[in-house]
């Protein structure tokens, strides 16, 4: 993607299921839990290359002992450096001891981090925000080993205010308003309920408190908790927690916005953010490999005992389709398949636009995740060819020269790589005109992919901002001398927010906003963007349930070709050549090419929960103040 938009988190959940013993006969080590971790953190690193953590829980421990560990790292290469924290960790005690090296129950009593139940996260920095106070996982502690909990996730929620009310309500006093220590501290809070209720019970029937805590851990009903504390959550969320004593889980949206994929076999259990990186790092086939349903929870209790429960009521499906078209690891079977076609359905857009004049265009995309589109658009771009060269051979049949042959044969697409990311350059001079010389540099190009005069078709994953477009990509292609440049993405235009986890938060940063403004100055009417300003602060104090999304109004009035053509002439620079024509992706394609994934309010601003409403109309009318800050 051309422009750098930023996901959340990724997650990993590892519980073995042998006693470490195993792993160091079978495997060699008993850090096989540690290495594997880190492998899925490294195959999700797509997701966050801000922060890292790193969470490990040890089972049966005694009482004195050390049964948790916790690191975390904002470092510039986080995931390297809390592994490198890590081992550290374990060598000094192997050098310093070395009994321990072939003594499996020593290393487990004395060297942290090795344990049966680990918890990996991975996450962008948003808003500015990337100190290690902001870096998964969160840590809830307390001496009753029942009550600690550890909690990460993939999330955002929409409705953080309310959550915090409801925290004060039951008497807590939360030390900030951040969606993770809310909805942590919602989820302990519910722990600590159930536990005392346990305790109480198993008092009554003549336990005393140390024979207790075994069996609080035996009865304590995870998927209880969750349904209490996940009760008035709105938002995406996949979100991890592992207790204490051993249990863990992750809980999934209604919606299924935000993915999680789980694996078992007698050995472990693992869940993540990722399909694709439970199956390399476990080689293991795609249909062994599950997706865990909207509004349920995989709960993995601490004798192994592993479940799926419903904690919420699954909605209409809306999963993020976002993750297919860039964020998620497009080496997913589904993934790549979906992506092929994104490219393959914009051909027939091309081909108008290129005048069906196959043979003076080039084709090529933006480095490097549009490449799988390219593909698919180029496929499209071949069977088009070999139907006009099959149409041409048989109009002239037997009579056929070799010559004639050889000339319809020879046609094909012109495939070249054009456009080449630069390792990322610093801006270290501050003053404008110097960043902007710097930033033109970005993307070069390959000299001589083009002749003088051709088209120039260029694929994207999708056109967010279109600063990259204008400040570098078209002027560097511009150089090449095509004819036309036609930029394509294989999303629909971006123009609403979202507030499920992707940092995609203000109006006035979409390039397609920017357009349907200008359109309405172009037309006079402001009156139409006034009238939306006032319906949206009218909705301010009401139920979010009750809440219009009146930013559709402001896209109303015009089609989506109009609003394309008026971006290609905001993006293109002031001394460009070329004619610059920007080509999207409609949403019917979106939904043929990625059917389990209709979640598309980026595109339609048809949000799937309450809170997306006020959050959009939220931004509306910070737009409209001129107020530069989030809406949720």
């Amino acid at each position: 993607m051309s422009d750098a938009i930023k996901h959340e988190c990724g997650i990993s959940i590892i519980r073995l299921l042998k006693p470490l013993e195993y792993y160091k006969e079978k495997y060699g080590t008993a850090f096989y839990g540690v290495n594997k971790m880190y492998l899925m953190m490294e195959k999700q690193h797509n997701r966050g290359q801000d922060g890292a953590g790193f969470a490990s829980i040890k089972l049966d421990m005694n009482a004195g002992e050390r049964f948790m560990s916790r690191v975390r790292s904002s470092a510039q290469q986080p995931i390297q450096d809390i592994f490198a924290q890590i081992n550290e960790r374990i060598n000094t005690s192997l050098q310093e001891n070395p009994e321990y090296i072939d003594d499996v129950s020593l290393q487990k009593k004395h060297i942290p981090y090795i344990g049966e139940l680990l918890l990996g996260h991975v996450r962008y920095g948003t808003f500015g925000k990337n100190s290690i106070e902001s870096v998964h996982p969160f840590l809830r502690q307390n001496n009753w080993m029942h009550r600690n909990l550890i909690v990460a996730g993939n999330f955002n929620m929409t409705n953080v205010h309310e959550l915090f009310d409801n925290l004060v309500q039951l008497g807590q006093h939360p030390k900030e308003m951040a969606d993770t220590v809310t909805v942590m501290e919602k989820i302990g809070h519910f722990l600590d309920d159930e536990v005392a209720k346990l305790y109480k019970q198993i008092k009554k029937q003549g336990y005393n408190k140390l024979e207790a805590s075994p069996l609080i851990a035996e009865r304590l009903k995870v998927h209880k908790i969750l349904r209490r504390a996940a009760k008035n959550f709105d938002g995406g969320y996949a979100m991890a927690g592992l207790l204490g004593h051993g249990d863990a889980f992750v809980l999934r949206d209604p919606g299924g916005i935000r993915p999680a994929y789980y694996y078992k076999d007698d050995e472990i259990v693992v869940v993540a953010s990722e399909r694709p990186a439970i199956q390399t790092v476990f080689n293991v086939p795609f249909n062994k490999v599950e997706e865990l349903d909207p509004g349920h929870a995989i709960i993995i209790k601490k004798d192994g005992n592993t479940a799926i429960k419903e904690i919420l009521e699954p909605k209409e499906r809306k999963a993020c389709s976002f993750e297919r078209i860039y964020f998620s690891r497009g080496s997913d079977k589904e993934i790549y398949k979906e992506r092929k076609e994104l490219g393959k359905l914009l051909f027939p857009k091309i081909l108008s636009a290129i005048d069906n004049d196959i043979q003076n265009t080039v084709f090529s995309y933006i480095p490097n995740t549009a490449e799988t589109s390219f593909f698919g658009m180029v496929i499209e771009a071949q069977n088009y060819l070999n139907k006009k060269k099959e149409e041409q051979i048989l109009s002239i049949g037997s009579k056929i020269t070799s010559e004639e042959l050889h000339d319809i044969l020879k046609v094909r697409p012109r495939i070249e790589k054009v456009a080449i990311k630069d390792a990322k350059l610093r801006t270290f001079i501050t003053q404008d005109s110097s960043r902007d010389d710097l930033v033109a540099h970005v993307y070069d190009i390959s000299y001589g992919s083009v002749q003088k005069g051709d088209n120039l078709v260029i694929i994207d994953d999708s056109i967010v901002r279109g600063t990259t477009l204008k400040k570098s990509i078209l002027g560097i292609l511009d150089r090449l001398s095509p004819k036309k440049i036609i930029v394509v993405s294989s999303a629909p235009q971006i123009r609403y927010p979202d507030c499920y986890g992707i940092d995609m938060a203000k109006l006035e940063d979409f390039i397609a906003f920017r357009a349907a403004l200008q359109l309405h100055k172009d037309n006079g009417t402001m009156d139409v963007v006034g009238g939306i300003y006032k319906k949206c602060i009218a909705q301010v104090n009401a139920k979010d349930s009750e809440i219009i999304n009146y930013v559709k109004d402001f896209y109303a009035p015009f089609t989506a070709g109009q609003i394309s053509v008026k971006i290609g002439e905001l993006l293109s620079p002031k001394d460009i050549r070329a004619q610059v024509e920007i080509l999207y992706q409609n949403i019917e394609n979106l939904h043929q090419a990625c059917p389990k994934n209709l979640g598309d309010w980026y595109f339609t601003g048809d949000y799937p929960t309450a809170g997306g409403n006020r959050v959009v109309n939220r931004a509306f009318i910070n737009f409209f103040e001129g107020k530069n800050q989030r809406a949720y």
